[in-house]
């Protein structure tokens, strides 16, 4: 099984992926493969230069760029039996990943309220300093031109929805039953198959 994530800003996609390493998940991220790249042009990984980057690279090599290099990883990982693929910003990223057949994406959400006050707590470079900032970096991401971050379409097209807006414990069982589909999804495919 194969688990995509996407979602607004500071929903909590991070503590989702780890939740899954924790359960014996191997991670792989689209904003590392970019981290990657940045370090070896010597350019700091701010969250700016993260998505000006991720843009020119889709607009260059087409939607699916990162997808494709984290694809490469995958199939080059000895038995990967169940992976994560985190930072999923453009539907042509879901579109090269749904070539894997027990592929699932799922959307990570939270109140924005909620999502600003984790963001301020966090306060690392990459996050906005106030509300207002945090609003046009998040419409910016939303909705872009077709090789752009389109966060709104990701979202849309999730197989599953997890709303992270209370605590660990609430979030972990949204996990478990969003695994829960989905291995009666797999199942069900593998029974029909038989058939």
């Amino acid at each position: 099984m194969i688990i995509g994530l996407t979602g607004t800003y500071a929903a909590g996609k991070g503590t989702v992926a780890e939740y899954l390493i924790g359960k014996g998940f191997q991670y792989y991220s689209l904003s590392d493969e970019l981290r990657l790249l940045l370090r070896e042009k010597g350019i700091p990984a701010t969250r700016d230069n993260l998505t000006s980057a991720g843009n020119q690279l889709r607009k260059k090599y087409g939607p699916a760029f990162l997808a494709e290099l984290a694809i490469k990883r995958l199939r080059g990982a000895p038995s990967v039996a169940s992976a994560v693929v985190d930072s999923i910003r453009n539907p042509g990223e879901i579109a090269a990943l749904r070539e894997f057949k027990d592929f699932y994406m799922v959307s990570v959400d939270a109140p924005v309220d909620i999502r600003y006050g984790r963001a301020r707590k966090r306060n690392s470079e990459r996050d906005p300093k106030s509300f207002s900032e945090f609003l046009v970096q998040e419409k910016r991401e939303m909705a872009g031109k077709e090789t752009d971050q389109q966060l709104a379409a990701c979202i849309k097209a999730a197989d599953f929805t997890v709303t992270n807006d209370l605590d660990y414990k609430k979030l972990y069982k949204e996990i478990e039953r969003v695994l829960g589909e989905i291995k009666m999804k797999i199942a069900s495919a593998a029974i029909a198959a038989k058939k």
